[in-house]
Formats: C-alpha cells, sequence, structure tokens
C-alpha cells in the first residue's frame, strides 16, 4: 500500500556569510514529510422557504469535496497535503526529505550531503550513508529521507552540508541551518499511595495513580498506557472491568483523549516475595518503574513516551513494627476473639522484647501481659496468637498494646492498629 505524504519545506537560517558570498551549482531542499489531513469545509444551509432556496443544497451536491448522501458534514473525502511545516511534540518520529539538484551545466563529482540534528545537549548525525556519490550529472539530484524519534524538547536545528568537486578541480562546500521547535504533547503527574491496610506484608501494597493530560490541539488515540515495574516489584494494571468472560476499559470503547482532557490510570505494585520478606530491604527512596504511554494522532501518526524511573519514599516503621496477619471482620458482643500479630525487627540490631497489653475503655485483653517474647534478630518476624473481647457495640479499634526492649530499655507503642464491628448476638434483625 502507498503511504501519501505531504511536504512542507523547513524554514531555513541564513547560510554561513563566506557561502553566501559565493554562487554554488548544486542547489539543496530540505522538506517535512507529514501525512496529510482530512479535507474539511463549511457547510451553509437554510429553510426551503428562505430566499436561497436550495441553492446551497445544490452546490454543495456539485462540491467535489463533500460526501454524497452527507453534504452537512465538515468532514470530505478528500486529503490535503500540509501548507506549513506544523507542530513536532516529543515522542513522534520527524522525517524530512533531502534533495540535492544540480542546477549547472557541468558535471559535478563527489557530492558528500551530510546531515546533523542538533538539540540542546547532544549532536545526532542521521544520515544514511556516509560515502561520497561519484558525479552528478546536470539536472539530476539526489534524495534521502531521513527519520528521528524526537527525545527532547525545546529548540531542534537540522544542520545540512554539501561538499563536492567542480570540473576544474576545486572543492566547495556549503551548509543550511533549519531550526525548529519540539512541544510537549502530554501533561504527566503521578501520585502514590500506601496500603496500609493490607495485613499479610512487612512492605505494603503500593498503589500508583497517573494524571495524563492532553495538551495539544488534536484527539489523541491512546493505544497503550503501561507500567513497566522495577525488579522489587509485580504490576497489576486496575484499568480494566470484568464482564462476563471478558473485560472491558474503564475508559469505555472509544479510547480517544480529547485536547485538554484528563484521565487516570491506576496500577497496584507488590513487592516481590524475595524483597517482601526482608524488612530491610525496601527502605527510602525506591524505584517503582516507568510509564510507557503510546498514542496516535491524525491518520494514524505514532508517538511514544516513557518516563523516568519513578521514585517513592518507603513509609517508615521505626525499629519495631507491628502489624496483623488474621483479624475478623465482625465479632460478638463480650465474647472472645482471637488475633495474630506480626511483630518484625526493621532495626540492624538485636532486641530482647517484653509484650503489655494496656485495656481501653471498649477493648479489653484476655491473657497475661509482660511477658517475654525473647530474642529477636534484624530482619526476622515474630508471629504471636492473641484473645481480646469488646464491651461496647459498633466499630471499636484495637488499641493498648505495648512492646518494649530490655537491652535499651524503650517502649514502642500501639495504638489503633485495626478495627472491627462489635454487633450483639442477642437482637434479632428487627431490633
Amino acid at each position: 500500500m502507498m503511504q501519501v505524504k505531504g511536504q512542507s519545506e523547513l524554514p531555513s537560517d541564513k547560510m554561513d556569510v563566506n557561502q553566501a558570498k559565493q554562487e554554488h551549482l548544486l542547489a539543496l531542499k530540505v522538506m517535512r514529510l507529514t501525512k496529510p489531513t482530512l479535507f474539511t469545509n463549511m457547510p451553509v444551509t437554510c429553510e426551503d422557504r428562505d430566499l436561497p432556496g436550495d441553492l446551497f443544497g445544490q452546490l454543495m451536491r456539485e462540491d467535489p469535496s463533500t460526501i454524497k448522501g452527507a453534504e452537512t458534514l465538515m468532514l470530505g473525502e478528500m486529503l490535503t497535503l500540509p501548507q506549513n511545516f506544523g507542530n513536532i511534540f516529543l515522542g513522534e518520529t520527524f522525517s524530512s526529505y533531502i534533495s540535492v539538484h544540480n542546477d549547472s551545466n557541468q558535471v559535478v563529482k563527489d557530492i558528500l550531503v551530510k546531515a546533523d540534528l542538533q538539540t540542546s545537549s547532544q549532536r545526532l548525525n542521521l544520515s544514511a550513508s556516509n560515502s561520497a556519490v561519484a558525479e552528478l550529472r546536470p539536472e539530476c539530484c539526489i534524495d534521502d529521507v531521513i527519520h528521528h524519534e524526537v527525545k527532547e524538547i525545546g529548540t531542534h536545528i537540522l544542520v545540512c552540508a554539501v561538499s563536492y568537486t567542480t570540473q576544474s578541480g576545486d572543492k566547495l562546500y556549503f551548509r543550511k541551518f533549519f531550526k525548529f521547535q519540539v512541544l510537549k504533547p502530554l501533561d504527566v503527574k503521578t501520585k502514590f499511595y500506601n496500603a496500609e491496610s493490607d495485613l499479610s506484608s512487612v512492605t505494603d501494597e503500593v498503589f500508583l495513580e497517573a494524571q495524563i493530560q492532553n495538551i495539544t490541539t488534536s484527539p489523541m488515540f491512546m493505544e497503550k498506557v503501561s507500567l513497566e515495574p522495577s525488579m522489587m516489584y509485580n504490576v497489576t494494571e486496575l484499568n480494566t472491568v470484568t464482564l462476563g468472560e471478558g473485560s472491558e476499559s474503564t475508559f469505555g470503547k472509544m479510547a480517544y483523549l480529547q485536547p485538554m482532557d484528563t484521565r487516570q490510570y491506576l496500577y497496584c505494585l507488590k513487592p516481590k516475595p524475595e524483597f517482601a520478606e526482608k524488612a530491610g530491604v525496601i527502605k527510602g527512596v525506591t524505584v517503582i518503574g516507568k510509564l510507557d504511554i503510546v498514542w496516535k494522532t491524525n491518520l494514524g501518526e505514532r508517538g511514544r513516551l516513557q518516563t523516568s524511573q519513578l521514585q517513592r519514599m518507603a513509609p517508615g516503621y521505626g525499629d519495631v513494627r507491628l502489624s496483623l496477619e488474621l483479624i475478623p471482620d465482625t465479632v460478638s458482643l463480650e465474647e472472645p476473639f482471637d488475633i495474630i500479630c506480626k511483630i518484625t525487627n526493621c532495626s540492624e540490631r538485636t532486641m530482647d522484647l517484653v509484650l503489655e497489653m494496656c485495656n481501653t475503655r471498649s477493648v479489653h485483653w484476655c491473657g497475661v501481659s509482660g511477658r517475654q517474647l525473647g530474642k529477636l534478630s534484624p530482619s526476622a518476624s515474630l508471629s504471636i496468637p492473641l484473645k481480646l473481647l469488646s464491651s461496647v457495640q459498633g466499630l471499636q479499634s484495637i488499641s493498648g498494646l505495648r512492646l518494649t526492649d530490655t537491652f535499651l530499655k524503650r517502649t514502642y507503642e500501639y495504638d489503633d492498629i485495626a478495627q472491627v464491628c462489635v454487633v450483639c448476638p442477642y437482637l434479632g434483625p428487627e431490633s
């Protein structure tokens, strides 16, 4: 299938001063290659009782750019080639057509065409071949097409240099500069949420919310928005809804993002087992991963962006962390129930721990307070079953656990560990 592309000449800066004084035998032309756009017209209609009658409708039916049977639609059946340079956005592929034409009546030899792209941080060679063409006859040309995936925003300068040798043996050289701006297509913002309700592991699940806004002037088809996790995490995408045997995107069947619209993508990251078991591994600033965004614009022009590595500050749990491995959702009033606590040594030293249980107004602990738990080495964990009861109905908070390190005489207090719903088993449903 032949791909229709339009050409728009790049705006050229001035040549070098010494080059401008000399008339060259060769002419250099550089044009950007872009896909065409759908032709649009402005339909003009009126009612039959108005003075023009059916005149406007007849003119639109005779217009070759309108769709037959749907003349009042703005979109037509024709394509429009670009009339200007247009915009280049970060993540898109910049394509350019370079042509060197022999305008003289002489045969030119050893022609070398070189194209470099100068950005704010580097200079890239985009020439397909660095070998010279043996000769170029009059009215003949050398054509080349260059492609480059734009990875930086800001000012870019395409430097095209041509060197050749005349029939008399003179070696001539000239170059032109073509400056253009690369714009930002998307505004990406991220937020991290720690899943503190997770009861099983030392390093809780992390939820990543990615807000993506289209800041261009045309709609985008969002082909893919995925999260590539780091080696420490497994990721689960939460952007689909299961319907029967299949699944559907939470954004519906149409994955278009209109100009200035924003979408929110959600991902759940869970530490891999080999890292979750080590309490001291995930500390401080940790690398989560990077977002990979792929979209299409206009007539299928593709763009892709990858964010830098996303980082978050891991929650600090101090020297000792207490979490719950087992707790019921609903318990009966004044009836004992069981929970299982997990105590993890997050420090770099061995601890000798003593567990104390303090009653609150609504929660009462069953068992002996002040019992010795023994020594706990760094990164080690200990599971302890406990029994308690509640004397008040409703949603009650479990509090009152105290851990004391006998080595340093330091006490760690744990309140509002979790919540349970306390109901009275003697009341019927009508009560």
